[in-house]
This record gives structure tokens, sequence and C-alpha cells, in this order.
């Protein structure tokens, strides 16, 4: 058998992640994600096939282009070599966010752009056919771009405010500028997104505070934007209240803070009861109610063990199963078994990112990193606990697991990112261990070079007593009187 032959022979899955660029275990997290979720999905859409007139080899197929473009972008951004790239579309993701929601906001249909009205709510723009969640854009533009801010901030390097700080120098003051390109976007963002969901407004916002804590900003100057956030909220929910039903300018403000209580239960059940069965009100109220009775039935009866690929019941009862309630679906069909997996994953994914962020030599990577692995893990772990009942209904997906195009595509993005940097943050390391090898193998060299002098000096001595007794005429020593030094050793050699 020859070289190549045995080199064929021994490929193993591991062989193949090990030749990847980026951290071998992000790449495994990964990858594992991306077939359980083939798998979940394939089991979970049977009434999304039904609903779409389609078969469910239809729709694992279009998952698998989708899987296949999530690692296609994953690999493009592992091809960046240069740190300042990123830092530079970075800079962008606030205009990019402004733009998208500025779109749902003003419901604008121009051309091959159109803000689309689903699911009860303004939360997709369509661009030349394809539909994005412009949500979930923001989550991973406004990491990037606080990441950018906080760094920018602490080297004192934005260009437009110091050009202008020449002529004007109130641009000059840290407040003004940290006010300007920090918590301004901040706000406005989240004015934006309470217009489409005031739960998704709560997550992302959190997000954004925390990217910007990491990054440097002390908790002392985030307790007065804490206070402008709640008088914020204060304020868009006064101002709802000032308008008609149908009118308000926050519309998923009202439902969103019913959720949050015991009231919201209570009246869901009041327009279950009131309401025509045929009326799209009865069908909502239905719905809201009946999700999370599922989702805790399906984990309930999936147990340890689970019943099986392929036999879920409560995939037939809830038509968002594939999405919002996925956690769900994979305890029911895979068991307690499955759900720790999927938690183990996530789990290995936060303690891996830490390790990427304290190798990362760069601020601004530090701070992307660490973000791009809370969104990714903070979500996770909110879905999960929203579909053991835990907090109401957020509409947050299980990353690179639930069925959505825009969500994958983006949680991809997300990885490619940290995988990229994370391999940047090995070359630091090699290049380290690089320069480091030469003073090692010297600092050997010194140590056997000494240990040598040191027994030929001390063979010498013994060589000089031999000399003296026989000059005294007395008797010469035995060889067996002499301490073993390992002399035999070295003069076999």
């Amino acid at each position: 058998m020859n070289m190549a032959e045995a080199a064929k022979k021994k490929k193993t899955l591991w062989n193949f992640v090990d030749s990847l660029e980026g951290d071998k275990v992000v790449w495994m997290i990964v990858i594992l994600l991306i077939l359980f979720s083939i798998v979940a999905i394939f089991s979970s859409t049977s009434l999304l096939a039904l609903q779409q007139h389609t078969t469910r080899m239809a729709i694992i197929s279009e998952q698998l282009v989708l899987s296949l473009a999530g690692l296609g972008v994953i690999v493009l951004c592992c091809c960046i070599k240069k740190i300042g790239f990123f830092r530079i579309v970075s800079q962008l993701g606030y205009a990019v966010s402004i733009g998208l929601l500025s779109i749902l906001a003003l419901q604008i249909s121009a051309g091959p752009i159109k803000a689309l009205y689903i699911n009860h709510a303004w939360r997709i723009v369509s661009v030349f056919g394809f539909q994005v969640h412009v949500f979930e854009v923001v989550k991973v533009a406004m990491i990037m771009y606080l990441a950018w801010a906080v760094n920018s901030f602490r080297n004192d390097s934005f260009t437009l405010a110091n050009l202008l700080g020449k002529k004007y120098p109130f641009w000059n003051k840290p407040i003004v500028k940290k006010i300007t390109y920090i918590y301004f976007p901040i706000f406005s963002v989240c004015v934006f997104l309470m217009v489409g969901s005031l739960s998704s407004t709560l997550f992302i916002g959190a997000i954004m505070f925390t990217t910007i804590l990491i990054g440097g900003i002390s908790v002392r100057e985030l307790i007065i934007p804490g206070l402008a956030a709640v008088v914020l909220l204060a304020g868009c929910i006064g101002l709802n209240s000032c308008f008609d039903a149908g009118k308000k300018p926050f519309p998923h403000l009202d439902s969103a803070l019913n959720r949050i209580t015991e009231n919201g239960i209570e009246e869901n059940l009041r327009i279950i009861r009131e309401s025509p069965q045929n009326s799209q009100e009865f069908q909502d109220a239905l719905d809201k109610v009946k999700q999370p009775i599922s989702a805790k039935i399906a984990i309930h009866e999936g147990g340890f063990f689970g019943k099986g690929p392929g036999r879920s019941t409560q995939r037939y009862v809830v038509p968002i199963m594939f999405e919002d309630y996925m956690f769900s679906f994979v305890v029911e069909e895979y068991g307690m078994l499955g759900g720790i997996f999927i938690i183990i994953l996530y789990i290995s994914l936060l303690a891996r990112g830490s390790i990427i962020v304290r190798n990362c030599d760069n601020h601004f990577a530090k701070t992307a990193v660490a973000g791009l692995v809370l969104l990714i893990t903070g979500q996770a772990m909110m879905h999960i606990a929203i579909n053991c009942d835990m907090g109401p209904l957020t509409g947050q997906t299980l990353p690179m697991i639930s069925h959505g195009n825009s969500s994958f595509l983006m949680f991809s993005l997300a990885f490619g990112i940290i995988l990229s940097i994370s391999k940047m943050a090995k070359r630091k390391i090699d290049r380290e261990a690089a320069k480091a090898a030469p003073l090692v193998d010297r600092e050997i060299k010194d140590e056997v070079s000494g240990g040598l002098d040191d027994l030929d000096r001390m063979e010498s001595g013994l060589t000089e007593d031999f000399a003296a007794q026989e000059d005294d005429g007395g008797m010469p020593v035995h060889e067996n009187d002499i301490p073993d030094y390992g002399m035999d050793d070295h003069n076999n050699e």
C-alpha cells in the first residue's frame, strides 16, 4: 500500500474538520447544528407542507440548499485575512439597520423593495423577491457596529467627529462622541423595533447594552442611558394610549404587555368565549393559548428517550412548531437526551468563545466575538426557557436549527465572523510560539552544555585525586569506593 492510499484510508470526519481554518471546536458545533437542523425540519414540517400544498421533500431540499449557502457564507468569512475589513464593514451596520427599519415603519413599496405585513406584523422586507427578516439582520449588524463604535471611542478615532472638532470644539468632548456614536444609535434602533415587536426590542436592546458593556463602557455610565430607556418605554406606552385601536403608532406594544402579565391569558380566553369561531380574532387567541400548552405536552410526552424520529404528534397542533417551538419538538422526538445534547452544544460555544476572546489582541475583535457569541447562546437559552413555559412567547428562533432563511443566513454570518477572528488569533499564537522556539532551544542547549561541563569538571577532579594519592605513595582508591555520578555511562559513550 503506497502513501497516497494510506492517506485516503485514514480520512475521517475529524481529519476533514482539522483541515478547516479557524477554531476546530466551533466548526464541529456548526456542522452538528446544521445536521440536526436538517433532520428536525424534515420531521417537523408536515403541517407546513399541507398548508403550502407541497411535500416535505421539497422543504428539505430547500433546507439543504440553505445549509450549503450558510456554509458558503462561513467559508467566505474565513477567507478574510485582515481584521480591518470587518472594522470597515461594521461601520455600515447602523445605516443598514436604520434603512431596513425605516422601510418597515413607513411601509414603503417601491420597485423591487417592499415592506410585507406577515403574521400580523411588519417585520419582512422583500428585496428582489427574497424575503428578509429585518430583525435578524439588525441583531448582527448592530453588534458589529457597536464593537467598532466602542473601539473607536476607546482609541479616539472617530474621523468625522475629530474633523468637526477642529472647527467646533464641542465635538471634542467625550460625552458628545459617546452620545452621537453609541447611545443615540441604540435608542433610535429600539424605537423603530418597537413598531414591530416589544419582545424583540427588549432582547435586542439587552444584547446591544451588553455588547458596549463588554467593550469597556462602565456600569456607572450605563445608569443614565438605562433610565432613559425606561422613560422611552413609558413614553411609548403613554403615546399609544392617546390613539384608538388600529391607529396606534406601536400596535404590538399593548399585546406584548398583555403576554407578560397573567391578564394576557385571561384576555385570550375572553376573546375565545365571545368571538365567533370563524373569526380571525378567535383563531389568533386560540393559537396564543394552545401553543404554550402543546409545547409543554410535547416535552412531557418526550420523556427521557423521546418518541423517535418522525413520531411527534404535537407538530400537527402547533402551526409554528418548526420555528418558535423547535426545542419542544426536539425533546418530544429525541427526549431529554436530545435536549441536553443541544444545550451542551450552545454551552460549548460559549466556553469556546471565551477562549477565542482571551487569545485576541485586538479590542474590536474581542468585542465583536463576545457580542456574537452572547447573541447566539442568549437567544438559544431564551428559546429553550420559553419552550419550557418560563416566559412569554417572543418569537425567537433556535439558532441554526429552527426553520427560517434570514435567521439561518445571519447566524451563519455570525459564525463565519467568529471563525475568521479565531483564525487570526491562532496565527498570533503560532507567531508567538515561533518567536519563543529559538529561545527555548537555546535554553535547552545551555542546560545540556552546562551539565556536560559540570560532568567534565567532576571527572577531572577525580583524576587529580588518583594522581595525588599515587605521588604520596598511598594506596590507590578502589573503584567501588568512587561515588556513582553516571561516569560509567559517560565513559562507555
